[in-house]
């Protein structure tokens, strides 16, 4: 079949295979690039591993740092004259070429929250690996079944206390209007907790060293969120706000664990602004990244995923002195984002974005670029107007 975008609000139904697998391609080819990560990971779990910063990672400690990768999602394989998720596309493609270059490769496809996909992790780890020395968590789903309880949670973004009214674009059609979004109840910030904060990370953490298989001095990293003020009502103060809230106390919690498991440590690392699948469906938020792009392309300090997640590991998580830290114990690379320059000129351009304006004022272009790119379109040397088998089965 010919494959072609389909978006429908902030999310494309179609994945292109051959174009996931470019996609993936490109950010190997980065990461070789560079200098190998000195004293980097050798033994890994990706916990959310086939998109966005998860994928990312397991392509840095891959390709940057000889690792051996365990990977772990939930993605649905093409079926019924469907394309696959872009996840499946992009999972496929790192594993041919990771073990291309004679490196482990194997993945657990199935719901991360669950008890039975964590013991399958860990008879893995024990039998193939032995134990791993980094776990990166970088799990984000829209709702999760509790292990214990057996409830069902439903994420929501919202804000909390207030209804909270800003700009924001239809990225799609380039249209800039006021949206008003309701606060979030009790209940509802509860269940965003549940889903996006830390109990999960503890659980895997917790079971990870009840089994063993946590090597001495191992190492686990989260990723985070802060943004500018002109997000924090629906972000830093609103319901995912809280959750992360509750991913740095667990981080304290792992960190205590680690620390007698030979010395280890778990981190917060709070991230750059991206387009991701997650980003794309909070209000206002897509505005601000296609103004936040627009000047930090102009000062040459823009970074995608991959120089974000490669800056990570070679300059905080495996930097020799160890990572620098922030009052809150967290790692900061979404420093450049924040710079007083930067979200300066972010505060002078907000009043001045209109629909007639946003074209000029902002990386709107860029914006729908990546965007387009999560699912596979868009990227060069991709024949578009081809007929491609949506049916990729996993190495």
């Amino acid at each position: 079949m010919i494959i072609k975008p389909k978006v429908r609000g902030f999310i494309c139904v179609t994945a292109h295979p051959d174009g996931c697998a470019a996609h993936v391609r490109s950010w190997i080819d980065y990461v070789r690039a560079q200098r190998s990560i000195a004293g980097g990971p050798k033994r890994v779990l990706v916990i959310g591993a086939s998109t966005g910063y998860g994928l990312a990672s397991r392509v840095t400690a891959a390709f940057g740092s000889g690792a051996a990768t365990l990977g772990v999602f939930f993605e649905r394989p093409s079926e019924d004259g469907r394309t696959a998720t872009p996840g499946w596309y992009n999972t496929v493609a790192f594993t041919r070429a990771a073990q291309a270059a004679g490196l482990y490769a194997k993945n657990l496809n199935g719901d991360a929250f669950s008890d039975e996909l964590k013991r399958q992790a860990i008879d893995l780890i024990a039998a193939d690996l032995g134990q791993v020395d980094l776990v990166v968590y970088s799990l984000a789903s829209p709702r999760r079944t509790h292990p214990k309880t057996g409830a069902v949670h439903k994420m929501v973004l919202k804000p909390i206390g207030a209804p909270y009214t800003n700009k924001t674009v239809d990225t799609d059609k380039g249209l800039v209007s006021e949206v008003t979004v309701e606060p979030a109840n009790d209940q509802e910030v509860a269940d965003t907790v549940a889903i996006m904060g830390g109990e999960d990370w503890e659980y895997w953490m917790n079971a990870l060293s009840e089994a063993g298989v946590l090597a001495p001095g191992a190492r686990s990293v989260a990723y985070s969120y802060i943004g500018p003020e002109v997000t924090w009502a629906i972000y830093k103060n609103g319901t995912i706000g809280v959750a992360k809230h509750d991913l740095e106390r667990a981080a304290r919690n792992i960190d205590a664990l680690l620390q007698l498991n030979g010395g280890g440590h778990a981190y917060v690392s709070v991230n750059k602004a991206l387009v991701t699948q997650a980003s794309s469906a909070i209000p206002v938020v897509p505005l601000y990244i296609s103004i936040l792009f627009k000047l930090m392309k102009a000062r040459g300090t823009h970074e995608g995923c991959i120089e974000q997640l490669y800056r990570l590991f070679a300059s905080e998580l495996y930097a020799p002195g160890g990572p620098k830290l922030d009052e809150g114990g967290r790692i900061r690379i979404d420093d450049w984002e924040m710079r007083p320059d930067v979200q300066n000129e972010v505060a002078k351009l907000w009043p001045q974005i209109t629909t007639e304006t946003v074209g000029a004022l902002t990386d709107l272009a860029g914006y729908r670029s990546d965007f387009l790119k999560l699912f596979g379109f868009g990227l060069p040397g991709v024949n578009y107007d081809a007929e491609v088998d949506p049916l990729v089965p996993m190495p």
